[in-house]
């Protein structure tokens, strides 16, 4: 697999994918609102990215950027196969990856000086996205959009775009280095792959699933495969309380309504926590909230 995540025209995104799969969408593109890909890598690093964009009819411009904006080249022509496998040599960092293509400075204008926040709005706003970023799923557009609009009130938007963009590029390289001095495997990734194993057994599992309980009970049936026999999930408040040291609260249910499938879907979200090594709490009432507790919460950023 490529440690990269991969955002197209028609709003797909994919994680982790492997060079086959990079290789169907580079081919896949040029058709009305399919007609470019942007790949970051695992992760994500601001103005660092290699995005490609074709148009039925037309030849392929592919782009990359290393930082500054006069790190931005473009080239022009390849076919396919051959833009595919530049990108896949981009996503796995292989030395001269760029070289024999003839790259060209793309010549973007400088941008705009970005104004310096008030020193209140500054430290109200980094420790609401310090927050998010322990949480750890929101990737840098979504955290840009939420610091500015996070001190709205009425018509009065004290913060700007750029101001918000800034301020989490900030943050978000400040929780990167801190990442980088984590080894194995966190607890966030193992209920990641307890949520996968659940998935494959039939089990609707999402992670940091709507706003709230009742949102998700509402929606969470629409999520999964028809045949599943259940579901379980967390939600972001679920999220914020394992990111603050508290335990992990878990919704989990039957789909047919029954106390009966309730408590044989929980015993199952039970046993695929544990075999991850994390420690359950539920009495096996279909009744009880399931928790997960003991939690390290570090949950690595993707982009």
């Amino acid at each position: 697999m490529l440690d990269i995540a991969i955002r197209t025209e028609n709003w797909q995104k994919h994680v982790r994918v492997s060079e086959e799969t990079l290789r169907d969408l580079v081919l896949r593109i040029g058709g009305d609102g399919d007609r470019f890909l942007v790949v970051q890598r695992i992760p994500d690093i601001p103005d660092e990215f290699i995005q490609v964009w074709h148009e039925d009819g037309g030849g392929f411009q592919l782009e990359h950027r290393a930082g500054a904006p006069e790190r931005h080249f473009v080239v022009e022509g390849g076919d396919a196969e051959r833009v595919a496998s530049v990108m896949a040599r981009w996503a796995r960092r292989e030395v001269a990856w760029d070289r024999g293509l003839g790259w060209a400075p793309a010549d973007l204008p400088l941008p705009e000086p970005v104004p310096e926040l008030a020193a209140e709005l500054r430290e109200t706003l980094e420790e609401r996205v310090r927050e998010l970023l322990r949480c750890g799923y929101d990737d840098r557009e979504r955290l840009a959009e939420t610091a500015e609009d996070y001190l709205v009130e009425g018509d009065v938007r004290p913060v700007s775009r750029a101001q918000a963009a800034a301020l989490v590029d900030r943050l978000w390289l400040e929780r990167v280095h801190e990442m980088a001095d984590w080894t194995g495997t966190t607890d966030p990734e193992r209920i990641t792959a307890a949520f996968e194993s659940l998935e494959r057994a039939g089990i609707t599992a999402r992670e940091n699933f709507t706003c709230c309980r009742n949102c998700g009970t509402t929606e969470i049936g629409g999520e999964g495969d028809e045949d599943a026999r259940g579901f379980v999930f967390f939600h972001f408040q679920c999220t914020e309380g394992a990111a603050n040291g508290g335990a992990l609260y878990l919704l989990y249910g039957g789909f047919d309504g029954t106390a009966e499938s309730t408590v044989e879907v929980g015993h199952e979200v039970a046993r695929a926590l544990r075999g991850q090594g994390l420690t359950v709490e539920w009495d096996g009432s279909p009744e009880s909230s399931m928790l997960v507790t003991g939690l390290d919460w570090r949950k690595r950023l993707t982009g």
